[in-house]
């Protein structure tokens, strides 16, 4: 699976890291759903996280599709709705 953070790159990450970004995701969901700054914000952080550290960079120069789009780190929650809007993440 190939995952995209906005504004830094991408990352090919392994099926057991996808599981782990999918409860992620939920976590996510709801704090934009709620519109809950905080709740989104260490999701998101952990989600990054998660990505940079147990993911592998795809090199600039490769051209793939993204399987999942994350916001940059410091997104907060309008910033997702607004990319949302845009359909610039899928929801």
């Amino acid at each position: 699976m190939i995952v995209r953070i906005l504004g830094e790159g991408q990352y090919r990450i392994h099926d057991e890291v996808a599981a782990r970004l999918e409860e992620l995701d939920a976590q996510l969901d709801a704090a934009v759903e709620a519109k809950d700054d905080t709740a989104f914000k260490a999701a998101l952080g952990a989600s990054v996280e998660l990505v940079r550290s147990d993911g592998t960079p795809v090199p600039a120069d490769s051209i793939v599709t993204a399987d999942v789009i994350l916001p940059s780190e410091d997104a907060d929650v309008a910033e997702v709705l607004q990319l949302l809007a845009e359909g610039k993440l899928a929801d």
